[in-house]
């Protein structure tokens, strides 16, 4: 079975980067889109990032201007460019792909993005 491997989570000073990059463990057509959210404890799972398979982006406004996604829909691959962070980021961070048609959908592992003041 096909999985998401995310890497490049970890701890870092208020106003630093991290860079997140997710790949898929095996081929996957019919990728649409890929996104990375985020769920910090006691909260709700949310969307950080999301793009599509012609290109589109889009953000929660709370990273706007700070995070960028990219990604490599064909070989299924995402990368997300976390700048000025801050402590509010905290959470763990989730890939996730959607194909498609039936829509299947696919979550990673998730990382811990811990952003201390």
């Amino acid at each position: 079975q096909v999985q998401l491997v995310e890497s490049g989570g970890g701890l870092v000073q208020a106003g630093g980067s991290l860079r997140l990059s997710c790949a898929a463990s095996g081929s996957i057509r019919s990728v649409y889109t890929m996104g990375w959210y985020r769920q910090a404890p006691g909260s709700q799972r949310e969307m950080v990032a999301r793009i599509w398979n012609d290109g589109r982006d889009t953000y929660a406004d709370s990273v706007k201007g700070r995070f960028t996604i990219s990604a490599d829909i064909a070989q299924s691959t995402a990368s997300l460019q976390m700048n000025d962070l801050k402590p509010e980021d905290t959470a763990i961070y989730y890939c996730h792909l959607m194909t498609w048609g039936r829509g299947d959908q696919l979550w990673g592992q998730g990382t811990q993005v811990t952003v201390f003041s």
